[in-house]
């Protein structure tokens, strides 16, 4: 769970603008703060990732991510979001956690520090990503620290967008639409004062 609300304002921007980049494959499922279960039968074995993204499964809405009914496939990319209340020991038993339990690419940005850190599955191992400003193999997201903010831009160069620009933007495209239709309106109707109006 975020402690904050920049924390959690982060999360939903990655785990919405990820939904939105995969939407259209039926078979990656996204979820933010769910608990995954990797051992069938241990209740105890578990962590919640701030996102997670796991490749050939189903969308649809789950109360935990239960590998074993997920046909054994792990999460192959994570997100940490770190807060203030994150602990170094909390995030080395995190990094253990992901690097057994299979996950192939690892993110970890520190809002705070304006830090990222990636890492890739290399073996049995993750391995630190030496330059950050760079693409992840899974996804096909670049990612950059403008200043201390983290950007995450689509295949296609768009940059993710938050939920209050997509807002801003459909509200301008809503009044240029409607400036339109009045300007269309008060030309039909000089037309029809003029007699020129079609029949």
């Amino acid at each position: 769970m975020s402690d904050n609300t920049k924390q959690f304002r982060l999360i939903v921007y990655i785990k919405e603008g990820l939904e939105w980049l995969l939407a259209a494959d039926p078979n990656v499922f996204v979820a933010g703060d769910l608990l995954w279960y990797p051992i069938e039968g241990d209740n105890k074995t578990r962590i919640g990732p701030d996102v997670l993204v796991a490749f050939g499964r189903p969308k649809g809405d789950r109360g935990s991510y239960r590998q074993w009914e997920e046909g054994g496939i792990a999460p192959q990319v994570v997100f940490e979001v770190l807060s203030p209340g994150n602990r170094v020991a909390e995030i080395t038993r995190k990094f253990a956690f992901y690097q057994r339990y299979g996950i192939e690419e690892y993110y970890v940005y520190d809002p705070d520090e304006g830090t990222l850190n990636g890492y890739l599955r290399r073996g049995e191992n993750l391995e630190a990503v030496e330059m950050m400003g760079w693409v992840s193999p899974r996804l096909g997201v670049r990612f950059e620290l403008s200043g201390e903010e983290l950007q995450l831009w689509r295949p296609d160069g768009a940059r993710f967008e938050s939920y209050s620009e997509i807002a801003a933007r459909a509200e301008q495209e809503r009044e240029r639409a409607e400036r339109e239709r009045e300007r269309a309106d008060r030309l039909a109707e000089r037309l029809r004062q003029l007699g020129l109006d079609a029949e």
